[in-house]
């Protein structure tokens, strides 16, 4: 059986919602809920919360996290990439604990709203196929074929995307433009050997897995953190029983 990493991504620096991973979401840390998913899955071996922050990283560890190590500065960074937060966990694990997952699981704090079956589908459909990684994803709230790039307000502008098959998309009712689906973020699945040999969170493979536009969430202010609690007051997805 293949050995699943899952390892949960959490700086301690937020500017648009201070302090976001740890404040209490429906009585519990926004964090916690992506230890509790990863938790209760069987298939996931091992939960990993990469942090710089000492605060993030008690909340973790009381959660049942493990925090082997914390995250150096360089990599905490506002621009700072999912790659290199991963490279370098994968690195320092293998270096420290001869530890080389066959699966990575990646479970972003500010996208809680997860089923239980969504994150033990997403494994099995990976484990099953020769791609590289699997990436939630839902319909589009807006259709790119109808953006536009503006480069100065007194120049014409350029339509975003081109269609070979449909002259002018951008002139084109919805229902003739190709669905579109916009990665959400709740779930990534990656094969560990393309993080660390192709450099990618991706590879060239990428399976889709779809799931309602609703659960569809990515909390960066306050107004999707309520949201957020909202949704998981309402529905049974994975949460803390009171």
């Amino acid at each position: 059986m293949e050995d699943v990493l899952a390892i949960i991504p959490a700086r301690g620096g937020s500017k648009g919602l201070p302090d976001k991973n740890i404040r209490l979401l429906a009585g519990h840390p926004l964090i916690a809920y992506s230890i509790k998913a990863a938790l209760d899955c069987p298939l996931i071996s091992r939960v990993i919360v990469s942090t710089d922050s000492e605060r993030i990283a008690e909340i973790a560890k009381s959660y049942g996290a493990e925090v082997p190590f914390m995250r150096p500065t360089e990599y905490a960074q506002d621009m700072s990439t999912d790659l290199e937060v991963f490279r370098h966990a994968l690195e320092w694990l293998e270096k420290h604990k001869n530890y080389i997952p066959d699966l990575v699981v990646q479970l972003r704090p500010t996208s809680p709203a997860r089923f239980n079956n969504d994150i033990e589908n997403c494994i099995t459909k990976l484990r099953n196929s020769g791609a590289d990684s699997l990436r939630v994803v839902t319909t589009a709230f807006n259709n790119p074929f109808k953006m536009w790039i503006v480069e100065d307000q007194d120049q014409p502008m350029k339509p975003l995307l081109h269609l070979d098959v449909i002259s002018e998309p951008y002139n084109q009712p919805r229902q003739n433009l190709p669905e579109i689906y916009w990665q959400t973020g709740t779930l990534d699945v990656i094969r560990t050997r393309v993080i660390r040999e192709q450099k990618s969170m991706s590879g060239n493979t990428i399976l889709p897995y779809l799931i309602e536009q609703k659960f569809a969430l990515d909390i960066d202010d306050l107004d999707n953190f309520n949201r957020a609690e909202e949704m998981i007051r309402k529905y049974d997805c994975i949460k803390f029983l009171p």
